[in-house]
């Protein structure tokens, strides 16, 4: 039996998470609408972004149900889905409304630019040493509240946290052939 998880399909890197969890052997379902989210167990909010996610999110009326579904299922927001993850941005987005399933306050292209973009290796807490990590115009989680659980920092700056089934990371783990950080995305999720 494939595990069912989707991926939110409105904008960003939706096919190369989509690769990643095939590859792992889950079976990952494009999400577009209210209805969609009713067939998966877990949910990716991809990179992309954030702005233009956020906006969607709202005109196809995706804003609470996404909000009822992770207060029962697994969801995982890379890059600009920490971003839509987070409670509060520090720098602007007066635009982006976020969706506040993580106590955390994300500071947008933290890194720098596009023409910034560097790949690490990380030490992960709960997931492995050396896990090679892409960072493309990158966030970073500027406050964690008291029950969030950090993961990883890269430069002095968190980069991965988690709390309870809301995993988020400020880069892009399916774009790299390694695979422990979807993996323990998906131990989150009940077969």
């Amino acid at each position: 039996m494939h595990k069912k998880i989707g991926v939110l399909a409105l904008q960003g890197a939706v096919s190369e998470h989509i690769a990643q969890l095939q590859g792992l052997g889950a079976l990952g379902i494009e999400i577009k609408t209210a209805e969609d989210l009713k067939r998966v167990k877990g949910l990716i909010i991809p990179g992309g972004e954030s702005t233009a996610i956020s906006r969607l999110i709202q005109e196809v009326g995706l804003y609470e149900p996404i909000r009822d579904f992770a207060r029962k299922n697994p969801v995982f927001g890379t890059c600009a889905g920490l971003i839509l993850c987070g409670s509060s941005i520090t720098d602007g987005g007066e635009k982006l409304k976020p969706l506040n399933l993580i106590d955390i306050a994300v500071t947008r292209n933290g890194f720098g630019r596009q023409i910034d973009s560097f790949e690490v290796d990380l030490d992960i807490g709960n997931i492995g040493k050396n896990i090679p990590s892409v960072f493309i115009r990158a966030p970073y989680i500027a406050s964690v509240g008291e029950d969030v659980n950090v993961l990883a920092e890269y430069d002095k700056k968190i980069v991965m946290a988690e709390q309870g089934n809301i995993l988020v990371c400020s880069f892009h783990p399916e774009l790299t052939d390694d695979n422990h950080v979807m993996r323990y995305f998906m131990d989150k999720i009940p077969d």
